[in-house]
C-alpha cells in the first residue's frame, strides 16, 4: 500500500492503545505501521494510506479514548521519506555531505518537523526513531549537502521548537565515518 498520508494517536493507556488501533483499523483503508507501548508507560497507534482514510480512523481514534487521549496528529500528502526512515537502521552506500538531527521532547511533533524538513530541501531521511529506549523523545537524522541539510533543520526545528518540545537539532558538516558506525 503507498501511504499518502500519516496519522498517530499518543494515549496514557496500554489497554486503550489497543482499542484505539482496532477502531482506526476498522474505520478505513488504512495500514498500521507501528502499534505499541512506549517509554514512560504510554501507548502509540501509527497509521497510513490515503488521505479521507487516515483523516477519518484518527478522528474514530480519539473518539473511543475513553479520556487518554496525550496526542494526535494528521499529516496529508507525507514526504514518502519519512514513512521509509521510520525504524530504519540500513545506510546508504554513499554518504557525502553533512549530518543533521532533529530531537523531540514527544513523537508526534518530531514526525511533523521531520515531515517539514524533507520537503523544505533536496536531503533524504536516514532514519526516524520514535520512543522506545528514548524516555518518551523521538529523533530523526538525515543527510545531504551542508546547505540542504542546514536549510531542512532550520525548518524541523522552527516545527519543535514552536510547539516547545525541542530538545535540540544538530548540523555535522562532513561527519567522521565512525559516527555512522554508532547509528546502525
Amino acid at each position: 500500500m503507498s501511504e499518502k498520508s500519516l496519522g498517530l494517536i499518543e494515549l496514557s493507556s496500554i489497554a486503550a492503545g489497543f482499542e484505539t488501533a482496532d477502531t482506526m483499523l476498522k474505520a478505513g483503508n488504512v495500514h498500521l505501521l507501528l502499534s505499541r507501548s512506549i517509554c514512560s508507560g504510554k501507548y502509540m497507534v501509527l497509521i497510513g494510506g490515503p488521505t479521507a482514510a487516515v483523516e477519518s480512523a484518527v478522528k474514530a481514534g480519539a473518539e473511543v479514548s475513553n479520556g487518554c487521549l496525550i496526542d494526535k496528529f494528521f499529516i496529508p500528502n507525507v514526504h514518502p521519506d519519512v514513512i521509509t526512515a521510520i525504524g530504519r537502521t540500513q545506510l546508504p552506500e554513499q554518504i557525502d555531505g553533512a549530518l543533521g538531527i532533529l530531537e523531540s521532547f514527544n513523537v508526534a511533533t518530531l514526525l511533523l518537523a521531520a515531515d517539514t524538513a524533507a520537503k523544505a530541501a533536496p536531503v533524504t531521511l536516514l532514519e526516524i526513531r520514535l520512543a522506545m529506549a528514548l524516555g518518551g523523545k523521538a529523533f530523526c537524522t538525515m543527510i545531504g549537502d551542508v546547505g540542504s541539510v542546514q536549510s531542512a533543520i532550520a525548518a524541523g526545528r522552527q516545527i519543535i521548537a514552536e510547539a516547545g518540545v525541542l530538545v535540540n537539532a544538530v548540523v555535522i558538516s562532513r561527519p567522521h565515518p565512525d559516527v555512522y558506525r554508532e547509528m546502525i
